[in-house]
């Protein structure tokens, strides 16, 4: 009896063993076949280092290549693997010719999916969101590593337009990337190649209506989702006042508007460093449930220099209690000696005199450069005039000479009476 059940347990390990390995796809010959219920289906194919990418023959015959395929194919390739996503693939046997590598299996992922957080309908410039989307297959989540690997999540905001599909291309507003992340667990992202993708979007549009679109692509996997959304001004406003008296620290004050934050809601975290490259903490919330501003007070050491503080600021809005984090960009100050008022004017008032000595200096330039400009034109058209009128002198005197030599001539060559 016990004999029997090894046996039983032996059958049933063999048939659990049979069925992962057709799962993997890992058939005689490259071979493999696409059930006739899929509707797209990706192939993950290793071949050896350096190797031309695989041909893949349909069940007709039909060949796809790299370089020629139709619409409905797309394909990644590397020195060492293809990735061939085929929408509405042909049912039945298919098969990769080239140098598949023996010791890895041909991946076929089917029914591929991505789903995604949806974004709120109302956002706010400046915040930070923190956004999750999952890739799945057969709806479980994708672990294949080496495709995740090269699979890159974006999310890009649109200016709406009203129908927009029929305005020509060149005025169709352009879509504005704000966040590209993997599965890396790098981040927010919790942990490498589980198929959840996790990012911290930057809010940076304009106030406005927006498309907001996220995809999934590699070249050959795309996957969109696609929303509408509304951007709103940011509803925390934050103040910085400089002390300028030793004792008294500087203030950064943070306020939120009415009817959009909570009241009580708003708390802040400052890193500042100071002109020794030192940095502390300051945070601080708000001091009851009705207060809808938080003060933190930064030393004032009076050390002289360039000093910077950031951090963030978090608040509740109010109405969907929606929790939201504003990181602040860095803020630059310096504190340099107390000026004298009397010293000040002083040098202003030698300067300015400066000024007007320089002016006057090119005053007088100017206009002895432009006496001697013209002595050398009246110079000049002296010459000239000295000239022509001694070429009239010259012209008249040859023709009275003239005139005279020609008279006796005349009367020599005269009939006698």
């Amino acid at each position: 009896m016990l004999r029997i059940w090894f046996a039983l347990i032996g059958l049933l390990v063999s048939s659990l063993g049979y069925a992962a390995q057709s799962s993997s796809m890992s058939l005689l010959d490259n071979r493999f076949r696409v059930d006739p219920s899929i509707q797209q289906i990706t192939f993950v194919i290793y071949r050896s280092e350096a190797s031309k990418p695989v041909v893949l023959v349909r069940p007709d015959g039909k060949k796809y290549y790299a370089h020629r395929s139709p619409d409905n194919v797309r394909w990644y390739q590397e020195s060492a693997m293809d990735i061939v996503s085929i929408d509405k693939p042909m049912a039945g046997p298919w098969q990769a010719i080239g140098k598949v590598t023996p010791k890895n299996k041909i991946k076929l992922i089917s029914h591929l999916k991505l789903t995604a957080d949806q974004l709120p309908n109302r956002l706010f410039l400046g915040e930070d969101i923190k956004f999750t989307a999952r890739l799945t297959s057969n709806d479980e989540p994708l672990v294949l590593r080496d495709f995740l690997d090269r699979v890159k999540l974006k999310v890009t905001f649109t200016k709406y337009v009203e129908n927009e599909e029929t305005l020509i291309k060149e005025a169709r507003p352009v879509p504005i990337e704000i966040g590209e992340f993997a599965d890396d667990g790098l981040g927010l992202d919790e942990k490498a190649g589980d198929g959840v993708f996790t990012v911290s979007l930057p809010i940076t549009s304009q106030p406005g209506k927006y498309r907001v679109r996220i995809t999934s692509g590699n070249g050959v996997f795309l996957r969109a989702q696609e929303q509408e959304v509304l951007v709103y001004p940011t509803p925390v406003q934050t103040s910085f006042i400089q002390s300028r008296d030793e004792g008294k620290p500087h203030e950064v004050i943070f306020s939120g508007e009415q009817g959009m934050i909570a009241p009580g809601s708003i708390a802040a975290h400052i890193e500042h460093t100071d002109a020794s490259n030192v940095t502390v903490s300051v945070e601080g919330a708000a001091a009851s449930e009705e207060d809808q501003k938080v003060t933190l007070t930064i030393p004032y050491s009076g050390e002289l220099g360039n000093y910077s503080w950031t951090g963030k600021v978090f608040a509740t809005e109010m109405g969907s209690n929606r929790e939201l984090i504003f990181p602040l960009t860095e803020h630059t100050y310096s504190v340099v000696d107390d000026i004298d008022l009397e010293e000040t004017r002083r040098l202003q008032e030698q300067e300015r005199l400066k000024q007007l000595k320089r002016l006057e200096e090119i005053r007088i330039k100017q206009e002895r450069e432009a006496k001697r400009k013209r002595s050398m034109m009246i110079i000049a058209i002296g010459n000239v005039s000295a000239i022509v009128i001694g070429l009239l002198i010259w012209f008249v005197v040859r023709k009275v000479k003239a005139k005279r030599a020609a008279i006796p001539e005349m009367q020599l060559e005269m009939p006698k009476k």
